[in-house]
């Protein structure tokens, strides 16, 4: 009896251990899991928040670049500008051309105002107070035109922005930096409306050194926070670093409010940095759930059940074993998963943001000041088409890369018709898919719009051979056009000319050259394979895009 009593008792000690072992364990895991979740979240939503304001600052810029030697007093300068800025999709509550006036501009532009119809053309300060022309001795910042134009918004032109207290200063600060500039965070449209951000950016004309005005650019702060919801795993906060002692917090419906924080508010979980308009902004993210409680409850269950089955030691052992190897190794996969989806943000951030570098440079080269706007805006349809061809191509591939053959193939390729191919069907790299993609509708596009010389369209031949051995084997390309002359030929844009002798080379990392014979034009490309096939960006890709597996033990 009493060695029967050792044996339970020594089995009941036993399984307290190991439910006492089992049990924080449980909790342990459970902290580490919600911890890796959460901070996973709230990197996901910190990037997402980041890049709505990318995308704002970025339309602030765009629209301010699209201004080519703006007269200050007219009062539909958006006018231009309207298709542009809705194509962005973003959410902004009011677009405006705000005027940088000289005294002696204040008149007519006054007499603008009122042509244009607004409610109150008077120039007059903020507050709706008429102003004393005669008085004024210095340049005024006055609204002059704006988008969309509603009841809420008709009063608004005519309106000194200078003796703002928010705005004001902003837009001095714009004029000083030559770029854009957020505001502090303000009521929106009336003194009770929606708190927003104001986003100014400064418009220069060519030469100048001041700038003719500003386009501004209104948001609500609740669309830029990602406003919180009930199934959230957190609440998310705005602090601006200049205002420690508030805060302000969107609602599940969207509005914003401005709360002091007391002494003994407690800080929030996780703290991320966001930028936009020149400025850092704090996000403070505060959990809803007290997951240091449900690891506690998680292993009291644990706990009691041990506790319950202590009769079953070595069964219930067995089992923790097992548990929590299992429990290893899913962590393990979502520790790996979650820095393969990193790496893969991280990856889709870089292309996203070298496609738009590149689409800058092309809407800028396109629609510089004095193109024929026509020519202008088919070359530009058509660039866009020819990079969004290949994107296409290259996200039906995996971003492996892309047949050569294939961009010829493609639709975006102006006479396609009339082009013979003729080299070994390659796949080349992603980032030299772009330029030749690029490349060949600049060709195309500007082979000669009539008949040539002998009454025929000119015959259009495009032949590659890769020459040498591996690794220092050499890529050749030959495009000639039959039957034209330089004086048939569309001459090159500016752009094309660039992108021709200096941008595509050096993305091959070769070299250029384009003549005429006496029978045709040529355009000549030499680059090594490496460079464009690079299979070192073919690797990253196929090592990003590999599935997780779990460790084996």
């Amino acid at each position: 009896m009493v060695r029967l009593g050792f044996i339970v008792g020594l089995i009941g000690l036993i399984g307290v251990l190991l439910s006492g072992g089992a049990a924080w364990r449980v909790y342990q895991q459970e902290l580490a899991i919600d911890g890796i979740a959460f901070a996973r979240t709230v990197d996901v939503h910190a990037s997402l928040v980041q890049d709505r304001l990318t995308e704002r600052e970025l339309l602030a810029r765009v629209a301010s670049g699209l201004f080519r030697a703006p007269d200050a007093v007219k009062a539909n300068m958006l006018q231009p500008l309207r298709s542009a800025i809705y194509a962005f999709k973003t959410d902004f509550v009011v677009a405006a051309w705000i005027a940088r006036l000289k005294p002696s501009e204040l008149a007519a532009a006054q007499r603008e105002l009122a042509n244009e119809s607004f409610a109150n053309p008077i120039i007059r300060d903020f507050d709706d107070q008429p102003l004393d022309l005669k008085a004024i001795d210095k340049p005024v910042n006055v609204v002059m035109d704006l988008e969309p134009r509603s009841p809420d918004t008709i009063t608004i032109p005519g309106r000194a922005l200078d003796g703002h207290s928010i705005v004001g200063p902003t837009l001095a600060r714009a004029m000083a930096e030559g770029k854009p500039v957020a505001s502090d965070p303000i009521p929106l449209l009336r003194r009770d409306g929606p708190v927003g951000i104001v986003l100014a950016a400064p418009v220069l004309q060519e030469g100048a050194s001041q700038p003719a005005g500003f386009v501004s650019f209104s948001y609500e702060l609740g669309p830029l926070m990602l406003a919180n919801n009930d199934r959230s795993l957190f609440s998310v906060v705005l602090r601006n670093p200049q205002e420690p002692n508030s805060e302000l917090v969107a609602s599940e419906q969207g509005a914003v409010t401005a709360r002091a924080i007391p002494e003994e508010h407690p800080v929030p979980s996780i703290v991320r940095t966001v930028t936009f308009g020149g400025r850092d902004w704090s996000l403070g993210y505060y959990a809803r759930n007290n997951a240091v409680q449900r690891a506690q409850q998680t292993a009291a269950i644990v706990a009691a059940i041990g506790l319950a089955i202590t009769g079953i030691i070595c069964g219930l052992f067995g089992y923790v074993v097992y548990n929590n190897l299992r429990l290893s190794r899913e962590i393990e996969v979502r520790i790996g998963f979650e820095r393969r989806l990193t790496a893969v943000i991280d990856e889709l951030n870089h292309r996203v943001k070298n496609i738009l570098a590149v689409i800058q440079s092309i809407v800028t080269r396109t629609l510089r000041h004095g193109a024929d706007i026509d020519v202008a805006r088919d070359l530009l349809i058509g660039r866009i088409h020819a990079m969004s061809n290949v994107v296409t191509l290259l996200s039906e591939s995996q971003w492996q890369g892309v047949k050569l053959r294939g961009l010829f193939e493609s639709r975006s390729i102006p006479h396609a018709d009339r082009i013979a191919v003729n080299g070994p069907d390659i796949t080349v790299s992603a980032r030299a898919a772009q330029s030749l993609s690029l490349l060949f509708f600049e060709l195309a596009s500007h082979s000669d719009e009539g008949l040539s010389l002998v009454g025929k369209h000119p015959h259009i031949v495009a032949h590659w051979e890769i020459a040498g051995e591996e690794p220092d084997s050499t890529f050749h390309f030959r495009w000639e056009e039959f039957n034209t002359s330089q004086a048939t030929r569309r001459p090159d844009s500016d752009f094309g000319l660039i992108l021709l002798d200096r941008v595509a080379p050096e993305a091959l990392g070769g070299t250029a050259k384009r003549y005429f014979t006496d029978v045709s034009y040529v355009y000549e490309l030499t680059a090594p394979m490496q460079t464009v096939v690079d299979m070192n960006e073919r690797d990253r890709t196929e090592q990003i895009s590999a599935p997780v597996r779990p460790v084996r033990s």
